[in-house]
């Protein structure tokens, strides 16, 4: 890997791990300071960057009925209260090539969804904004095709990319995470992250909610940062029981220190 990237103080491909984390879903204002205080305060005294993540609409949810989050104009307004009030960095995704001017006025790095990943418009329209763009990797897609990605933001003028490996298809009910993909997608010479929860969903789960294997989220994070991926990506939440999405999927926030302790003792032997 050659480049790094910075998100304001926030280096990607430096020796300092960093990670993005936070609730999948904007849920309320109150929720979404609680979250990110509490993620800074963990972080903080543990030497991990720190950028808080919550999409303010969930666009490629399962169900009709499932809840999509506050939308645009209410989700902005919550993550502009978190940096000004929490001090962190904040990143959101978009669906439509219209979001992408408007959202990049308030949030420090705009993510294109792994689902969305190959729409055109919408990473150019992304990357257009200027802003630092990560890019999640399709599950559908194979780790040496991101290159094609990047080349895309790359001919309008953006070269602030990271990558996020997120688990490939594996049959019609299962991902699986293939730790070849991080150095591979490395060679593109942007950082890569690994996506520590969206890696154990089950996507074929019966019923109306994509489901998970929660309990392997630890294995495939330590395992990650010893394949050398530049910073973790984990959404987080602190009653995953009543998480207006993924619920099966979410790290629940009274575990987190632990899973960061883990994961800083590889980095900091990796990086030694």
């Amino acid at each position: 890997m050659k480049n790094t990237v910075k998100v304001k103080n926030i280096l990607f491909g430096g020796r300092t791990l960093p990670i993005i984390a936070g609730p999948c879903v904007i849920e309320n204002r109150d929720h979404a300071l609680k979250m990110a205080e509490f993620i800074a305060g963990i972080t903080g005294k543990m030497d991990i960057q720190f950028i808080y993540k919550s999409s303010f609409d969930k666009a490629n949810r399962t169900s009709i009925d499932s809840i999509r989050g506050p939308g645009m104009d209410e989700g902005l307004r919550i993550l502009e209260d978190v940096k000004t009030q929490i001090g962190v960095p904040v990143l959101t995704d978009i669906h439509h090539s219209s979001q992408a001017e408007p959202v990049a006025e308030v949030v420090d790095v705009l993510q294109i969804p792994s689902f969305l990943c190959r729409q055109t418009d919408l990473v150019l329209a992304a990357a257009k904004t200027g802003k630092p763009l990560n890019i999640k990797k399709g599950q559908f897609l194979s780790p040496g095709k991101i290159k094609y990605i990047t080349e895309k933001a790359k001919s309008v003028g953006n070269d602030h990319l990271l990558l996020t490996e997120r688990g490939t298809i594996f049959g019609y009910d299962n991902l699986v995470v293939d730790m070849r993909a991080i150095p591979i997608m490395q060679g593109t010479g942007y950082p890569v992250l690994f996506d520590a929860t969206h890696s154990a969903q089950s996507p074929g789960y019966p019923g109306r909610e994509t489901g998970s294997l929660r309990e392997y989220i630890p294995v495939v994070t330590r395992s990650a940062i010893a394949a050398g991926c530049n910073g973790l990506f984990i959404e987080v939440h602190d009653d995953v029981d009543n998480a207006h999405s993924d619920p099966t999927t979410q790290w629940p926030l009274d575990q987190l220190e632990t899973l960061l302790e883990e994961s800083k003792r590889i980095w900091d032997v990796m990086h030694s």
